[in-house]
């Protein structure tokens, strides 16, 4: 008996069965499932249009969509440093449609600062992979005239008077924390500006609101070349390539800066296997794309691609880290 007149002659229970069995073995088949249900996937980012994390949000996601053959919508979930971000995507259901893309705060700070965040990475996420690490910077706006971080401590010195605001992107995060180191090693009293964002943070910079700023390469990368704000310092172990004459807190005599953040994408957790290698194969190819990766190093990143083992292993490394820090600060959870 053919297939067609089997069809028509079985119960209509049996076709029912065939045909869920059919729908369940082309979704668990990797590569296939999100064209097939058709439905776009959401890139959830933390952060307003226009900031540093957006623009590398939609870089990655026009590539994407080409790579899994469905449509990839970036998603700004702004407010709270990430935070409303992670907790939309702890709601969303683990479907493989929904994806999180985040830097070191939203994953690694936000849960030692917040004692209700409404999300826990470790229960709640899985990490899918790394994409990039990145470094937090002293920049200083154009009203002010140093060119240097001695030059800016002995501005603050002499003229305000030891005392000084430096703008921060969000509260109880990296930037934060650095603002008290920074005063505690030349006794000065630094206090910080939370911002909602770095957006509105280098918009007062640049209006010369504010006369200095703490956010990541990306943030002010483009207004430091074109020489509206001074970056004076950086994180990590090294120079960083696109800054070169830039001298890092550690060569100042600042302890424990030398782990660089990171960016990767995280999946709500319970998505299925085959769906994050899937999308994590997609996102490998896309950064071997030279204008992928030219894009992404101008924005102030370095590009290194690290898969699901790899990236764990640094999100552990790197909150374990700042977890000290953070508690050895004496910061109490909001």
């Amino acid at each position: 008996m053919s297939f067609s007149r089997w069809m028509a002659a079985a119960p209509v229970v049996s076709r029912r069965l065939f045909a869920t069995g059919l729908l369940t073995a082309a979704a668990s088949m990797p590569g296939l499932s999100l064209a097939q249900q058709g439905a776009p996937i959401r890139l959830l980012v933390g952060f307003p249009a226009g900031a540093g994390t957006d623009a590398i949000a939609r870089t990655l996601a026009e590539k994407l969509k080409d790579q899994l053959n469905v449509s990839v919508v970036v998603e700004n979930r702004a407010g709270a440093g990430g935070q409303l971000a992670a907790q939309a995507l702890r709601a969303a259901p683990a479907d493989g449609h929904t994806f999180f893309l985040s830097h070191d705060h939203s994953i690694s700070i936000l849960p030692q600062v917040v004692k209700n965040p409404g999300f826990n990475p470790a229960t709640d996420f899985v990490p899918v992979a790394g994409f990039a690490t990145f470094a937090n910077v002293l920049a200083v706006s154009g009203g002010t005239p140093a060119k240097t971080i001695d030059e800016y401590v002995k501005w603050v010195r002499t003229q305000r008077g030891g005392k000084e605001t430096i703008g921060v992107p969000a509260p109880a995060s990296i930037p934060e924390f650095l603002v008290k180191m920074i005063g505690d090693k030349y006794k000065l009293d630094m206090q910080a500006a939370p911002y909602r964002g770095s957006a509105p943070m280098t918009a007062d910079m640049l209006g010369n609101q504010i006369p200095a700023g703490i956010a990541s390469v990306p943030d002010f990368i483009e207004n430091h070349k074109a020489g509206k704000v001074r970056i004076v310092a950086t994180i990590g172990n090294k120079r960083q390539a696109l800054l070169p004459q830039v001298p890092t807190f550690t060569e100042l005599g600042f302890p424990n800066l030398e782990d660089l953040p990171y960016y990767g994408l995280f999946a709500p957790v319970g998505t299925p296997q085959a769906t994050i290698d899937r999308f994590g194969e997609a996102l490998a190819k896309v950064l071997e794309m030279p204008d992928v990766k030219n894009r992404l190093t101008t924005l102030g990143l370095t590009v290194a691609y690290e898969p699901q083992g790899q990236f764990a292993g640094r999100v552990r490394s790197y909150t374990q880290t700042w977890t000290r820090i953070i508690q050895s600060s004496g910061f109490v959870p909001q």
